[in-house]
């Protein structure tokens, strides 16, 4: 092991990332600062796009066009056989049922089982339950390959961290979980995550102990967000203000400072039903994780149930009511619409027969129309609004100013302007004061 290390060092042995997305094209550019680097994804137009300097969603388009990164981009399944180090970053969604749908991993398991070196070393990094790189991910490797695990290959896992649009947690200073099939490998995986990551390492005993603690350090965010998206509507029912409860029980010291919101995106909406599902499959059936999660997937029926009895009460004929959602992805300032359970609100609105314009600065239009069938506006061309529902705190949004929110709306009187602020992205005193009728989570 610590020859192939050395050999990677030297760039006498190669380093391949599978799989380019938002995990694994900064993973990628982070090794190629040090090692010889393969970046390898199913995708040609992506390749073809990352060979022309351009990152994906408008991001990385700097970093990529570098000096310092060097990466041999491919489409080609063959040129795995050049790496001595690989590692998967594929991703690991849900069927439409919840259950795994491990078909990413498995697919990729195949194109580096026929691909495989002796002498290599394969680090999963994809979210998935525990047993799954052993149980299921090695076994492909040895009937593709025809080697034995542990004489011919060795295997590891390394849970992704990566925060996406987090610009201060971030690969380089995120600790990194690691794991071998042996000390060894262990080792010599800490050793090359090292290279890339200022935080260090931590060497967990087993594989299956790196796999489930991405599943519970992402479960237990689900839960405690989960626990404030209950008060909320809890809250709702009693006429209390919830960021006025969170600010007042957040001055004792062991306050968690969880807020309510959508949860979206590619880990916390997702991880927790790969947690579930391998607990049932073994005779337990989850409470607490489960309650978290169909708690979570229904804030958006609530928020849009919240902002259609808002228009009711003003007297505002739904079906005639214009309203626009700011905001798309599944999370502040990140392009990111995977997951996106502000889509959650679209189809509620769509449930009623509500027709619904969408604004979001930073989102793919292309993406949208052609995934979702949603067609964006500009922020420039909101206008004659009955009903305002920010649902994504992005920065463009804060930089609002009441009048210039208060110019969207349709004339009428200011109590029957319907302004749902999902974020708390703005004062409710002064939204109040102002006159709007201001609801937030």
């Amino acid at each position: 092991m610590q020859r192939l290390y050395k050999d990677l060092i030297s760039k006498k042995e190669k380093i391949a990332v599978v799989g380019l997305g938002y995990v694994g094209l900064p993973l990628a550019m982070a090794f190629s600062k040090k090692l010889d680097t393969i970046g390898y994804d199913i995708d040609r137009e992506k390749i073809e796009k990352y060979r022309e300097g351009k990152g994906f969603d408008g991001i990385l388009d700097e970093e990529i066009n570098s000096s310092s990164i060097e990466i041999e981009f491919t489409w080609e399944t063959e040129r795995l056989k050049e790496a001595k180090f690989i590692v998967v970053a594929v991703p690991t969604p849900i069927h439409k049922d919840k259950t795994p749908d491990l078909g990413p991993v498995k697919n990729a398991s195949k194109t580096i089982g026929r691909n495989l070196q002796k002498g290599a070393v394969v680090v999963y990094e994809s979210t998935v339950y525990p047993g799954v790189t052993e149980d299921i991910c090695i076994p492909i490797l040895e009937e593709e390959s025809g080697l034995t695990v542990g004489r011919d290959f060795k295997v590891g896992y390394s849970p992704e961290r990566i925060n996406p649009g987090d610009q201060v947690h971030r690969l380089e200073n995120i600790v990194k979980i690691v794991s071998g099939i042996d000390n060894e490998t262990r080792d010599l995986i800490s050793s090359v995550y090292e290279l890339i990551v200022e935080a260090g390492t931590f060497k967990a005993s087993s594989i299956k102990v790196a796999e489930a603690a991405k599943l519970a350090e992402n479960s237990q965010r689900d839960i405690n967000i989960a626990f404030m998206n209950e008060l909320a509507m809890i809250f709702e029912r009693m006429d209390i203000h919830t960021k006025e409860v969170l600010d007042a029980m957040n001055t004792k010291w062991n306050a968690l400072d969880f807020t309510p919101g959508l949860v979206g995106g590619h880990c916390i909406s997702v991880d927790p039903y790969y947690f579930i599902y391998e607990a049932e499959r073994l005779g337990y059936h989850s409470q607490i994780i489960l309650a978290g999660r169909q708690i979570n997937d229904n804030m958006g029926n609530f928020v849009c149930d919240i902002a259609i009895k808002k228009m009711i009460k003003a007297g505002i004929q739904i079906n005639k009511a214009r309203i626009y959602i700011l905001g798309v992805t599944f999370k502040e300032d990140c392009p990111d619409i995977r997951n996106s359970k502000v889509m959650d609100i679209i189809k509620r609105f769509r449930e009623y027969d509500i027709d619904v314009e969408v604004v979001d600065p930073i989102a793919d239009a292309d993406e949208l129309r052609h995934m979702k069938g949603i067609n964006l506006v500009s922020l420039a061309d909101v206008r004659d609004a009955d009903c305002l529902i920010f649902a994504v705190g992005h920065k463009e949004f804060k930089n609002l100013d009441i009048h210039e929110i208060n110019g969207m709306y349709r004339d009428m009187d200011n109590d029957k302007k319907i302004l749902i602020d999902v974020k708390s992205i703005f004062s409710r005193e002064e939204m109040e004061r102002f006159g709007f009728s201001y609801w937030s989570l």
